[in-house]
């Protein structure tokens, strides 16, 4: 080795990084070894040793070799939990007095609790008979029929304490006499062919649903029925006077939207009389009872359908909506003067507090109640029953 070559460094001077101290010339004896202290947190015999450093040059690259292909397990089948379906048994269709009920409820709640709030632990006087008489007429059952409910009550009972269930059976028991004598069913008149009805009301009071609902009770009867589409200021009616046709299978006629609903009426007429349709349902627009041009209108189809059949139509079917309350007063005088109304529909009994109107209507014109409807549905649509009328809107049982 000659004297410039640097001299070769330990193993240990390699491991640890550490420089051996140059030679000198002026001194021949070497110097005593640095004892070399080995750091505690890296102890000698775990710190791993490169290949290298043994053996002094650089080892060659790892071979990287594949990984080993996961085993894969055998999949285990878990056979489907089948759960067998809990048989439940279809619901029951709603009778037509828990549908009536249900539909007069606000009606009957008004008007019961009221009662309940009066007569609880409280003897009769006149202050009481007046303060029911108001009850009853904000339940627009009239002036007539609030006088007479209080009469009965307070017959032979003044001074005397009455329990509120009496007080709602006689309630009961004279409105069903007011509604008796009108309770009467549509007949429809098979010598008569067609047998014409014509369906008059305000704007909104439910003609066309009411027609459609008629049609489909008339076709369950096994009759043939037409349908004119009259209301011909709104194509909204026209459309869903022609869905009510398909459904019911009842033949439609109609025109376009602004066409002379006398002449349609007329036309549908004639196709009823060629073809020994049994009835014949004629939709109006709808008209407020005070615009007489409307009302003139309406009386020229009147006119137009008797150049044809002199007794046409053969009932004139009022459809009122019972929301309007007192208005509906107003309305059977108009109609009846313009359209011969023969005979009342009262809907939306069932949207409500105020269906004492019907109680009303029939203390003062006393014109038939065909039909009441308390929903949507075609069976929400049933003749009329003063006895049922009576004991739902008193809150009373059907059986009682």
């Amino acid at each position: 080795m000659s004297e410039n070559e640097p001299k070769k460094r330990g193993f240990l001077s390699r491991l640890f990084g550490i420089e051996p101290e140059p030679e000198t010339q002026q001194s021949e004896t070497p110097a005593a070894p640095v004892p070399v202290q080995v750091p505690p947190e890296a102890p000698l015999e775990d710190a791993p040793i490169a290949p290298e450093l043994l053996t002094g040059e650089a080892s060659p690259l790892p071979i990287a070799m594949p990984e080993p292909a996961p085993v894969q397990a055998a999949p285990v089948v878990v056979p489907p939990v089948v759960i067998a379906p809990v048989a439940t048994a279809p619901e029951p269709k709603r009778s037509w007095w828990r549908r009536l009920t249900e539909g007069l409820s606000r009606t009957s709640s008004a008007l019961t609790t009221g009662i309940t709030d009066l007569f609880t632990k409280r003897k009769l006087d006149s202050g009481t008979l007046e303060d029911l008489e108001d009850i009853l007429i904000q339940a627009d059952l009239g002036l007539a029929t609030a006088a007479r409910v209080a009469k009965a009550v307070g017959e032979g009972r003044y001074d005397k304490q009455i329990e509120p269930a009496e007080v709602k059976a006689i309630l009961a028991r004279e409105v069903e006499a007011i509604l008796t004598p009108v309770a009467q069913p549509l007949v429809i008149d098979a010598t008569k062919k067609p047998f014409v009805i014509l369906m008059v009301g305000v704007n909104g009071s439910g003609k066309t649903t009411t027609i459609g609902k008629l049609a489909a009770k008339f076709r369950t009867e096994g009759k043939s029925v037409m349908l004119a589409a009259g209301d011909t200021f709104r194509a909204a009616a026209i459309e869903q006077l022609k869905v009510w046709g398909e459904r019911t299978g009842a033949e439609v006629v109609s025109g376009n939207q602004g066409a002379d609903a006398s002449g349609l009426a007329f036309e549908a007429l004639q196709k009823a009389k060629a073809a020994g349709t049994d009835v014949l349902l004629v939709d109006t627009a709808g008209r407020l009872q005070n615009k007489t041009g409307l009302m003139d209108e309406l009386a020229k189809v009147v006119r137009v359908i008797r150049k044809l059949d002199p007794e046409a139509p053969h009932a004139a079917l009022l459809v009122l909506d019972a929301t309007v309350g007192q208005n509906a007063l107003s309305q059977v005088e108009a109609f009846s003067d313009t359209a011969g109304v023969t005979g009342l529909v009262m809907t939306k009994l069932d949207g409500t507090a105020r269906g004492g109107i019907l109680v009303a209507l029939a203390a003062k014109f006393g014109l038939p109640v065909h039909f009441i409807g308390v929903g949507e549905g075609v069976e929400d649509l049933e003749p009329f029953s003063a006895r049922d009328f009576a004991r739902a809107v008193s809150g009373l049982d059907e059986a009682a």
